[in-house]
Parts: structure tokens; C-alpha cells; sequence
């Protein structure tokens, strides 16, 4: 592949996994917010396949069709299970931090991540480590996400954009993770998200609500 055809497409696929992360931040229904994560399955695949692409590796291309099938169908799948099981908690109405300071933040994040992954861009200043920057940022909009957000759907999603971050990361830093490395890592990720969803199914029953701080307060 040609070295400036193979920047600009690590450099669509990358913008992508970043817009797709802070319309998560934008938007409070959780319909469109998995829907929104479902898209950045769709880049997070599209990013290893360009990576198989450039490396001519069948074996890549394979994982590149399995973060497909899983990150844009058999989780958002389950998402939507959990939220069909959620009742009137349909949307996130009381987040700790409001749309307008979230975008905020994830500009500053996104900042931050490119001032501290400079390093190691530096280390080896190629077109997969110039989108370094992209990974860490959109792993440390999930953690926001994870931080901020009340309802226990909501911080699901916001571990798994985190996920995805540290998946790109791993590709873009390691020139493709090995097969049997991310089939591991994804079996990992599918059944943290089969336990909660199920943990969140329970919770409703039991409590009427998912909302973790009416939870607390039922505690205290």
C-alpha cells in the first residue's frame, strides 16, 4: 500500500474512533449512544484492517472481521438486551458533569493525550504511531465516561470505549496484536459485559432502578 494512502486512511479510521467517542459525551439516550458505540466498532475494525492492508496478513485481516462481528454486532446487541430490560431508563437525565463541561473535558483530554503520547510517537515517528494519540485519547474519554455517568448502562458503555481505546493502542503500538492475543482479550470483554448485563437485570428487579447513586442512598 502507498505510504501516504496508508497515513490518510489510519488518519480517517482514527478521526472516526475519536468523533465516534465524543458524540458518546454528546448525546444522552442510550438508543443512539449504542448505536454511536456500534459505529466505532465499524472504525476500530476498519483501523486493524488498514493495518492488515499495509502488512499483507490474512491473519490480521481475520481479527480485523472478528472486532467487526463483536464490537459492532454481539455487544451492541447485548447493549440493547440491557436497555430493553431497563424500563423507563431510557436516557441519562442527571449526569455528574453536563453535556457542554463533558465536550469540554474532551478536548482537554484529548490534549493530554497527545502531550504525553509524544514520546513514544517520537520513538518511531511512523503513520501507526502518529495515531497513538487518537487510541489514548478515546480510552481516556471512556474512563470520563466511566466517572461521570449514573446509570450502571451508561458506565458499561464507558468501560467499553475504554476497551476500545486500549485495543487500538495495542494494534497501532505492537503493528497488530497476535490472533490469539485479541481473541482472548475480546472473550475477556464479552463475558465482563454478559456479567453485568445480567448484574443490571438483577438490580432492576430488586431495587426498581439502576441509578447507582439511589442505590447509596438506599445503603445508607
Amino acid at each position: 500500500m502507498d505510504e501516504t494512502l496508508y497515513g490518510q486512511l489510519l488518519d480517517l479510521t482514527g478521526g472516526a474512533l475519536l468523533l465516534t467517542a465524543v458524540l458518546v459525551l454528546w448525546r444522552r439516550e442510550l438508543a443512539i449512544v449504542i448505536r454511536i458505540f456500534a459505529l466505532q466498532g465499524v472504525a476500530l475494525a476498519a483501523l486493524v484492517a488498514v493495518l492488515a492492508a499495509e502488512q499483507d496478513s490474512w491473519e490480521l485481516g481475520a481479527v480485523a472481521a472478528g472486532v467487526l462481528v463483536l464490537r459492532a454486532g454481539v455487544l451492541p446487541h447485548l447493549l440493547r438486551r440491557a436497555l430493553a430490560n431497563a424500563g423507563r431508563q431510557r436516557r441519562e437525565t442527571r449526569p455528574l458533569v453536563n453535556v457542554a463541561a463533558s465536550l469540554l473535558a474532551a478536548a482537554v483530554l484529548t490534549l493530554l493525550a497527545y502531550a504525553v503520547s509524544r514520546p513514544l510517537v517520537a520513538l518511531a515517528p511512523s503513520p501507526a504511531a502518529q495515531a497513538i494519540p487518537v487510541g489514548v485519547a478515546v480510552a481516556l474519554i471512556g474512563f470520563f465516561v466511566l466517572v461521570t455517568r449514573r446509570l450502571a448502562l451508561s458506565q458499561l458503555i464507558g468501560f467499553l470505549l475504554l476497551d476500545n481505546g486500549i485495543t487500538a493502542v495495542g494494534f497501532l503500538t505492537t503493528a497488530g496484536a497476535g490472533p490469539i492475543v485479541e481473541l482472548g482479550v475480546s472473550l475477556d470483554v464479552l463475558f465482563v459485559v454478559l456479567v453485568l448485563q445480567i448484574l443490571t437485570a438483577r438490580m432492576r428487579e430488586a431495587f426498581g432502578d439502576t441509578d447507582l447513586d439511589e442505590l447509596r442512598e438506599l445503603r445508607d
